[in-house]
């Protein structure tokens, strides 16, 4: 007889009609053939480039570059190295991405709010403006804004003068050089502190308003602690700022600082491109936000400026916020049709003139693309950070 008191011993049993054994069975095959066609391809890869005597390492990264980059953010000339070559690219990328996304998204706003404004003319200007610029292929605006609008400015002879000692000609936009001299560092302090005490004065009268309903004159405060504290410092430092101003010698300016054509084409093509989407988005959150809190604004005595901004635009922004972090991503990507109006970003420097110059084909578009990558996680990660801030479920 079996002892029915004593507990029976546990049997491993190894069945095909288990699902969970079916499913680890199928999964690692899967890995196996995706690893199996993975090494296939590398070492397909590396046969064929030993055969046509491309380059296998990355010992190019420290050789002398060679060529000439007009536009950098960083110290390089014609001795430095392709690695050096790569970082002003990336600068470049960066620098234009970044001042489009600003200006892009101020546009936007602007023509989104203004799309719904009970003004016909402005209502119906904005509706002009979106429908036109997003059905015209960006690459096209951008050879218009290069070609047909900056190239055919005047020479540097017969610049176009403007207020403050800034020219305007087919070679960019000339305007004056600050120059630090000592006590300047005193001057950046202040900055930040004002800067500091205008948000704190910010979060403080937050907290008042919420506690008595009184509001502080946040505007009016922070602009004289942004101006005021700054100009006291710069007085009290003996004037440590300077402004040399460009002057015309032969055939182009010296002196001042200069934003070249290409640049200003891909900033201005980029931000009116993608605002018309960002127009879209914002008009769209907008809408989206129930009448009745517009009318409970209105009811409150709330004029139409402040419950657009107070009421409106925080609860739109739970709407606006996801599909405006894909149209960042699409400004950076798109950013790199640089490449056809000769603005010297990664893919022009790097994808282009060292990729022809070291032959290291898979090593350079490996490299862009992690680029690349890397500066779409980091605008994703930054956006849905910013994101739950505004979430209608915290988590």
């Amino acid at each position: 007889m079996v002892d029915i008191s004593q507990p029976m011993p546990l049997r491993w049993t190894f069945s095909i009609y288990d699902k969970k054994v079916r499913g680890f069975v199928y999964q690692a095959a899967l890995a196996i053939s995706l690893t199996i066609i993975a090494v296939g391809i590398a070492t397909q890869t590396v046969s064929n480039m030993r055969q046509r005597g491309i380059p296998l390492t990355f010992d190019f990264w420290s050789q002398t570059a060679g060529f000439q980059i007009n536009q950098t953010l960083i110290p390089y000339d014609t001795l430095s190295t392709y690695g050096q070559a790569f970082w002003v690219g990336v600068a470049n990328t960066l620098l234009v991405s970044a001042a489009g996304i600003v200006a892009a998204t101020l546009i936007g706003f602007l023509v989104g709010i203004s799309r719904l404004s009970n003004n016909w003319i402005a209502a119906k200007a904005a509706t002009s403006y979106v429908e036109v610029i997003r059905n015209i292929p960006l690459l096209l605006q951008l050879l218009f804004w290069y070609n047909a609008v900056l190239k055919p400015l005047p020479a540097p002879k017969a610049s176009i003068a403007l207020p403050g000692g800034i020219y305007l000609n087919n070679r960019g936009i000339i305007f004056p050089a600050v120059e630090f001299q000592a006590g300047a560092g005193l001057v950046g302090l202040a900055i930040l502190a004002a800067a500091g005490l205008a948000l704190g004065f910010r979060i403080y009268a937050g907290k008042v308003q919420k506690q008595t309903g009184k509001q502080l004159p946040v505007l009016i405060v922070s602009l004289l602690l942004l101006t005021g504290l700054p100009l006291a410092a710069y007085v009290a430092a003996g004037s440590p700022w300077s402004f040399t101003y460009p002057e015309l010698r032969g055939f182009n300016f010296r002196g001042g600082h200069q934003v070249y054509p290409e640049f200003a084409a891909l900033l201005i093509g980029l931000s009116f491109y993608t605002a018309s989407f960002i127009a879209e988005i914002v008009r769209g959150g907008i809408q989206a936000v129930s009448k009745g809190q517009t009318e409970a604004a209105h009811a409150l005595g709330l004029p139409h400026g402040k419950t657009l901004r107070f009421v409106i635009v925080p609860q739109a922004l739970r709407i606006i916020i996801p599909p405006l972090t894909s149209q960042y991503l699409n400004l950076i990507k798109n950013s790199s049709l640089a490449v056809f109006i000769g603005y010297p970003d990664l893919v022009q420097v790097f994808a282009g003139s060292v990729l022809n110059q070291t032959g290291a084909a898979v090593q350079v578009m490996a490299i862009t693309l992690a680029v690349y990558l890397v500066i779409s996680l980091v605008t994703s990660a930054a956006m849905n950070a910013f994101n739950q801030r505004f979430a209608l479920v915290e988590r």
